[in-house]
């Protein structure tokens, strides 16, 4: 089960950070701002080796002993950080992949909203509806 997914703007300044249990949010907090060292590591891996630039999908940034981190980031170089249950272990790497890419769809409607300013926090209600339907779903 994800419980708590965060959009994480290009200077590394929260766009959107969504928590299931809200008395551990600061916790979810403190664990999504730990992995953007672990990101920015592999994105400098990644673009010092001669690996394919289209692969977005960073895979888990660092499992602790109740949750698992997985990460993404877009070409534009925004982030996502998705914290799930470590104990869900019916749960696979391309079932995390596909939550990303329907993350990473939503989160382009948004982009696409002639509304919406970049760089200002995400307050659509169909991005939230979308990312409460994920974590419900994973359950």
């Amino acid at each position: 089960m994800a419980v708590c997914v965060a959009v994480i703007a290009k200077e590394n300044y929260p766009l959107y950070i969504r928590s299931v249990p809200t008395e551990n949010e600061l916790k979810f907090h403190y664990m999504v701002h730990t992995s953007l060292d672990v990101v920015d590591e592999k994105i400098s891996a990644l673009g010092k080796a001669l690996v394919d630039q289209r692969e977005l999908y960073l895979g888990l940034l660092y499992p602790t002993e109740d949750h698992k981190v997985y990460g993404y980031v877009t070409n534009s170089k925004v982030k996502f950080v998705m914290v799930v249950d470590a104990s869900n272990t019916a749960l696979r790497d391309n079932e995390i992949r596909s939550m990303f890419r329907k993350l990473h769809n939503s989160y382009t409607d948004v982009m696409c909203n002639p509304f919406y300013n970049p760089g200002d926090r995400i307050q659509s209600r169909a991005f939230d509806s979308m990312v409460t339907s994920m974590m419900i779903q994973v359950c």
